[in-house]
């Protein structure tokens, strides 16, 4: 069961920065009774923040609880590998008379996060729990480099937007409009003949209020708009970033997914002017520019906010546009897009990853990710912003996540979730919306 720490040691001097212990399973449970025969499986480390400083040897506690007691004779499977990497180790233990086992010995010689995933099988039935220890986290360093150019790239870009006129095509949702807010369809011009499409929500009384834009997560799918924001006193922009209506049929969306959507976000990367997140990204300047048009507007306060493809998005709008004062960031997508080629794990959308390096390892496809990389427009913030993620999440890891909030010169406020994976929660929720309130109100 137990690896040699000389081992690990030996495995990040290579430059490794991080192991993690990953199962395959099918039933969740996370200490929730689910029937009279249930079983759960829970986590609890030595330090409650889960944090520590490199060397250190946290110990996690794993016990197995079979309707509610802890469980003898339970088999429990784990392997051990680098995030996004081979497997290194894969065991089992089976339980002893105590009903639980520490797993310790462990540590990391550089910066980054050692994951445990542990799978109990009894009965018939499978279930697993995660914990992640961060090891010294503020000192991870973002692998990607800064092209010299990377300013004047972008000043021109938004040249050739704001040489085309926004356009403004607006229509009224009588059936989403609630009492204290008016929805309404939009789309906008962007480059290349393209336009963009999102919902607008507008307070019914008569006044001036801050704007916020709301950007999309990875996908294809409709929207709805922020109206409940919006009910709060602020206009909002919910927006989608492939150029097409967003109140379509669910199935248009799902065609689009499979068909010529496909994979959108490797499109032209081998272009550094025509890769498919230029259009995006100007597409959220273009929002901009068309909420600072509404009347409505108190010509003053703005901020930009989403999760995932949307938290990579909030940070790239508001590093491009001065006219935003604030940023919310949910586990951003898009950083450190190179780990893979330092034997690290990159962002989503694992552009360089084992399974994608032979056809992305090029020269001109590597030029282009240093043009969109989220950790090099992380570099150039001025403004206040609000980060929020978990150590749980595989598929934005928080290696990746770490080498861009590290990178930000500006104030800088970051809330754990641990327990988190790859979604946010309600307690989350309030507090983005709470940050983003007192801050456009205040």
């Amino acid at each position: 069961m137990n690896i040699a720490n000389k081992n690990f040691r030996t495995f990040y001097r290579r430059g490794y920065g991080l192991i993690m212990i990953t199962l395959l399973s099918f039933n969740v449970s996370f200490g929730a009774v689910i029937d009279k025969d249930s079983l759960s499986l829970s986590i609890k480390a030595d330090h409650k923040d889960w944090v520590y400083k490199l060397g250190e040897k946290p110990e996690f506690t794993v016990t197995v609880l079979h309707n509610g007691k802890k469980s003898e004779k339970v088999k429990v499977k784990y392997q051990i590998g680098p995030e996004k990497m081979d497997a290194l180790k894969s065991d089992s233990v089976l339980l002893g008379n105590k009903g639980n086992f520490v797993l310790k010995g462990y540590t990391m010689d550089n910066p980054g996060f050692l994951r445990y995933n542990i799978t109990a099988e009894m009965n018939g039935k499978t279930v697993k729990s995660t914990a992640t220890a961060a090891f010294s986290p503020e000192m991870i360093k973002p692998t990607i480099e800064l092209p010299e150019d990377f300013k004047l790239f972008w000043q021109n870009s938004i040249k050739q937007l704001s040489s085309i006129p926004i356009d403004p095509k607006v229509e009224f949702i009588q059936e989403s409009s609630t009492e204290k807010v008016n929805v309404y369809r939009i789309n906008i011009q962007n480059i290349h003949r393209s336009r963009v499409y999102g919902i607008l929500c507008v307070p019914k009384l008569a006044g001036k209020y801050p704007v916020v834009l709301n950007v999309p997560g990875a996908g294809i799918r409709g929207y709805k708009g922020d109206i409940s924001l919006a009910e709060k006193g602020v206009i909002t922009l919910q927006i989608g970033i492939h150029g097409i209506p967003v109140d379509m049929d669910a199935q248009v969306y799902q065609n689009l997914s499979n068909g010529g959507l496909y994979q959108y976000a490797s499109t032209n990367l081998d272009e550094k002017e025509n890769y498919y997140y230029k259009r995006v990204y100007l597409g959220c300047v273009r929002a901009l520019d068309f909420l600072a048009s509404l009347p409505e507007y108190d010509g003053k306060n703005m901020a930009v906010y989403g999760g995932s493809q949307g938290g990579a998005l909030s940070i790239v709008t508001a590093a491009l546009d001065s006219r935003v004062n604030f940023l919310g960031a949910y586990y951003p997508a898009l950083c450190d897009l190179t780990g893979y080629l330092h034997h690290r794990a990159g962002g989503w959308p694992h552009l360089f990853s084992k399974d994608n390096l032979a056809f992305n390892n090029k020269k001109d496809k590597l030029e282009t990710s240093k043009y969109y990389d989220v950790v090099n427009f992380a570099k150039q913030l001025t403004v206040p912003g609000f980060y929020t993620w978990g150590f749980n999440d595989e598929t934005c890891p928080p290696t990746s996540m770490y080498a861009a909030y590290n990178a930000i010169p500006s104030p800088k406020e970051l809330v754990i979730y641990k327990e988190a994976g790859h979604r946010s929660l309600p307690e989350q929720n309030e507090k983005m919306s709470a940050w983003l309130l007192s801050k456009l109100k205040q």
